[in-house]
């Protein structure tokens, strides 16, 4: 089995490489960093060339507004054509819990690219995943306010970026769904209980507001918008695990 991995090296197209080599599949990675720009479409027929499933894990390089609608419906665009054109016979693309519920240009712009995916020729799987561990941590530096830190205290199981990949590792070698299968984490949190936690972990003596009004990426959240609506399949790593990583720094 040929396949295909769009989002080549992001913290969830690396892992999912590894996944699906460890099983002994072949596998072809898309990235500039490869030669392959999914935006120009330079390098994409090559790539896709014999394969049999296209797995798309490319996220928007900026959420400023229009970026996501933008980047998703050319990229999009792109790897369906090339798809079509290589025969492929299962494109599995990772989307997001509450893509169809939340109002701002992030999740407009990935419910766009569902909606492109289930319209296309190509068979397809889509996997929702609930907020990564990163996500929070990404979330407390946007939603400060001097030394507060505002958080909707809404209900979500957030999810290890290893486990997503291998969510979607598994999804690609199977069958196609021609619909959406979910995945999140093994516990059930607040999400201003989860930012308090980062705060805790890392030493930083800002202090989180429990705000039903604050935004998660420019988005208004209820109880349970970031809550699996199906039985999803559910990750290992717990959160505590994860924030007792060391904190790994880039280089330069």
């Amino acid at each position: 089995m040929k396949v295909v991995v769009a989002g080549a090296t992001g913290r969830i197209g690396s892992r999912t490489m590894m996944r699906l080599r460890d099983h002994g599949v072949e596998v072809v990675p898309v990235s500039r960093r490869h030669g392959v720009d999914v935006i120009t479409g330079d390098g994409l027929d090559e790539a896709l060339r014999d394969a049999e499933v296209l797995v798309d894990v490319t996220d928007a390089p900026a959420r400023t507004e229009g970026a996501g609608l933008q980047f998703f419906r050319t990229a999009t665009t792109n790897l369906l054509g090339a798809a079509v054109a290589a025969g492929v016979e299962h494109h599995v693309v990772l989307s997001a819990v509450g893509a169809d519920l939340l109002w701002s240009d992030y999740f407009r712009a990935k419910l766009l690219q569902e909606d492109m995916v289930r319209s296309s020729p190509v068979p397809h799987s889509i996997v929702r995943a609930t907020p990564f561990f990163e996500s929070i941590e990404a979330m407390v530096e946007k939603n400060t306010v001097y030394d507060h830190v505002h958080v909707a205290p809404v209900l979500v199981p957030p999810v290890s970026t290893e486990d997503v990949a291998v969510a979607v590792a598994h999804v690609a070698v199977g069958l196609p769904l021609f619909g959406v299968t979910e995945v999140a984490g093994p516990e059930m949190r607040h999400l201003d209980e989860l930012a308090d936690e980062v705060l805790v972990a890392r030493g930083d003596k800002r202090v989180v507001v429990p705000d039903a009004q604050a935004r998660y990426f420019g988005a208004e959240l209820r109880e349970r918008t970031l809550v699996p609506r199906t039985n999803p399949r559910v990750g290992h790593l717990s959160f505590a695990e994860w924030l007792a990583r060391p904190v790994v720094h880039a280089q330069g």
